[in-house]
Parts: structure tokens; sequence; C-alpha cells
């Protein structure tokens, strides 16, 4: 039998660790490969991780409530199989901390005391394994301060090190790169007043959870970074809903899926974005990041009142059936907590349909790293002039508001507003013969 250690898994793009929320097996129990190990909560998703490796459960390495970056050990278990590689490298490792340790004490492996020119620090191989596993350069571990016998980097140096890293990273997140050296004047600051808060003995004071407290972050940043504006176009989407109610009974009855306004919506913006893909980008610093593939994100709204936004990725390779399966597919494991990892990451552009509540039109803030975003209004019948070769004429039409914010930085008004306008003709000039 062979102990292995288990890694954090990767949980998704930009994600760099996770807080453990359960474990669901102790240490002695057995597991299976592909069993849930534990349940983990990361800024986009909570979700349940495997086991790689089926086995006995000899250490749970974190604690619940605990953060674990990605990569890292969590748990040991010892598997059915012979001891192989592993446990010779596992060995290695114990055998370079001896060595770290009797070096931080003054002296090398013979017992002789070994004095070493800060210009030439010597390194253990645990640090150089640790160096070399968090892809620190020799520059740049020769910038450590090491707390160590002349100035030696120990392991306590180097841990404490990557966590300064870490946080760093972290901080600057959602800073826009390319601006480091912007600043704020101070008389812009100075004038900044914010009223205190009063609360007064009947108000109810309500903790915001963890999710809640992210997406405030999340918005709060977005806005910093994205130079926000928002063009509004009105859409007679009245072809377009007769045919839904026209085929949605039989669509549901063939194609095992229900027919809603979502998976439309979409295959029209798919399309207005294949016509405009400039709008389909990214921004790094003063780069453009032209994206090729098309990953529709589409909000959805919890029971709890959050928001979480699954992404349909390769849209543009869907069918409407397709499309259908993926929305009601995603909509309803959104509202289960059933999503994994991977569907909540690697979008190029966001719908919301604000129109589920009853909302004409609105100014949704864009999703980082996008630079846009489009909000569906209700469907609205109006009173409207009709144009007819016998001259206009007054009828009931359906109409909706389409609403669209996007980046200034990258997007300038002729783009933004081009785009929103040729999505609203798909939808007006929508095929009523159409099968699906």
């Amino acid at each position: 039998m062979a102990k292995v250690e288990i890694l954090m898994p990767q949980m998704g793009e930009s994600i760099i660790e996770a807080t453990v929320l359960e474990w669901l097996k102790k240490v002695g129990e057995e597991v299976n490969q592909e069993e849930s190990l534990l349940e983990v909560a990361t800024d986009k998703v909570d979700t349940e991780v495997p086991s790689p490796y089926e086995g006995i459960i000899k250490e749970l390495l974190v604690e619940k409530g605990e953060i674990i970056e990605i990569g890292k050990p969590i748990a040991i278990i010892e598997t059915y199989e012979e001891e192989a590689n592993g446990a010779e490298a596992s060995e290695f490792d114990r055998q370079a901390e001896v060595e770290q340790n009797e070096a931080e004490a003054g002296v090398n492996i013979n017992g002789q005391e070994k004095i070493v020119a800060t210009d030439d620090r010597f390194y253990s191989p645990l640090v150089k394994n640790i160096a070399k596993a968090e892809k620190i350069s020799g520059e740049e571990l020769a910038t450590i301060a090491g707390s160590g016998l002349n100035n030696r980097v120990t392991k306590k140096d180097i841990i404490a090190y990557l966590d300064q890293r870490k946080q760093k990273d972290k901080d600057s997140l959602f800073k826009p790169a390319g601006t480091e050296n912007y600043k704020v004047s101070s008389t812009a600051t100075n004038n900044l007043s914010i009223p205190p808060v009063t609360i007064d003995e009947k108000d109810e004071i309500i903790e915001m959870n963890r999710m809640r407290k992210i997406i405030a972050d999340r918005m709060l940043a977005s806005r910093r970074v994205s130079a926000h504006v928002s063009s509004f176009v009105e859409a007679d989407v009245t072809g377009l809903m007769s045919w839904r109610v026209k085929v949605k009974e039989e669509f549901q009855r063939k194609e095992k899926e229900k027919l809603t306004l979502t998976p439309i919506f979409i295959e029209a913006v798919v399309k207005a974005i294949k016509d405009f893909p400039m709008v389909n980008v990214s921004v790094d610093g003063y780069k453009i990041i032209k994206r090729k593939a098309i990953n529709v994100g589409m909000a959805v709204a919890l029971e709890d009142g959050n928001l979480i936004v699954p992404v349909i990725h390769d849209a543009d390779q869907l069918s409407l059936v397709g499309l259908a399966a993926k929305v009601n597919d995603m909509a309803r494991r959104a509202r289960e907590n059933k999503l994994k990892p991977e569907e909540l990451s690697g979008g190029t552009y966001t719908i919301t349909n604000i129109g589920t509540f009853g909302n004409i039109a609105g100014t949704p803030i864009i999703l980082q790293p996008q630079v846009a975003i489009l909000a569906l209004g209700a469907v609205q019948k109006k009173a409207s002039v009709i144009e007819t070769k016998y001259g206009d004429m007054l009828g009931i039409r359906q109409k909706m508001i389409l609403s669209h914010s996007y980046d200034h930085r990258v997007i300038d008004g002729s783009l933004g507003g081009l785009f929103v306008k040729r999505v609203a003709d798909y939808l007006e000039d929508f095929d009523e013969e159409r099968k699906w």
C-alpha cells in the first residue's frame, strides 16, 4: 500500500484558493475513486471535490473553514497500490527538511559549521523544491530576505514570501493593467465625504453572506475598471412572440425541452457578435484581447436574492434546440447549487433577462474581464404606428427594450449602438416559417 497526497484541484479560470465548507469523509474511512471527499467554496461557486484515488483516509491536512490554495495538499490517502516513485519523492522531501533544519541550526550534515557569504547563500533542497514548485526564479529567490544563519532562506521565509506575493496578486486582481502610475488628486479625495450610517433601534441589521460580499466587491471593482456607457434600442418582436406561441408545445413534445425566450435572445446575440467581433474582447492594459470563442454568460437570479452567471461555451456552435437545452439545464442546476466551476468561467459576453422581473430597461454592470453586457426588458403590448403601402395605421405590437452597457475604453458609441441595433434587427426579422 502507498500513501499519496491529495491536492486541491484546479477549480476554474482565475480561481486561486477555496474555503473548506465540510469534510465528507473522516480519518479511517474508505473512499472510492471519484467519490466526493469534501465540499469547498470559491468566489464563484460551492462544489464538491472528488478523490482521485481509492483508499483509506489517513490524515486531513486542512480544517473546516480554512482557506487552501489551488494545488496545495489537503489530505493523505493510503491507496491499495504498491508504493512507487511518489513515496521516494516524499522521502527526499523529508530528508531535505532534515538538512534544512540542520542548516538553520548552523551545521551541515556532517555536523560542521558552514559559513555562507551573503552574496552566495546556501539554499537547502527543501527551499529549492518549494521555489521550483512555485516557479520562483533564481533571481527572485535571491531577493527573499533570510532569517537563518548568515541570512540563509528558511522554509518559514519562503512560505511567508509566497503568502505576501499571493496577497499582492489578490489586491491587484481588478486593478487595470497599465494604471500603476495613475494617481487621484488629493483635492478630489479630500472633498469626498460619506455620511455615517445611523441606526434606529427599530432597524434590523442583516450581515451579508459570503456570495453577497463577493458580488458587492466585484460590482464596485468593475465600476472602477471600466468606463460604463449604455445604449438603448426598442425592438418589435411581434413575429417572434407569435412563432413561439405557435410552436412551443410541439417543441416541448418533440425535443423534451421548454422553449423560453432566453435561447432565442442568445441566438440573436451570437449572430450580432459574429457581425461585430470587436464586442467580444477583453482589455489588458493598452492591449485588446480579441476572443475567438463566443462564450455567452446568462445571469440567473437565485432564491436567496443573489446572482450567478453560468456560461454557455461555444454558443455559436449550438442550434436553437441545443441552446434551449443548455439554458434550461444550467438555470436549474444554478438554483440547485450544482454547477461545476468550469461552467462559471470563460465567458466573453453576458446577457441578463430583466424582463422576467417585469423590468422594461436597465443599465447592468459589466462582468469583468468582459467589455459588454446586454439587458433584455419585458415584452409589452403597445399601440404603434405601422407603415404599410397604403399609408400609416395604428396597431397593437409586442415590443421590448434592449439595454446595452459597454466599456468605453474599447467600445465607442457607434460600435456599442450598432451592435445592440443588430441584435434588435435579428429579433425583428425572425423567420416565422422556420421549424426551429
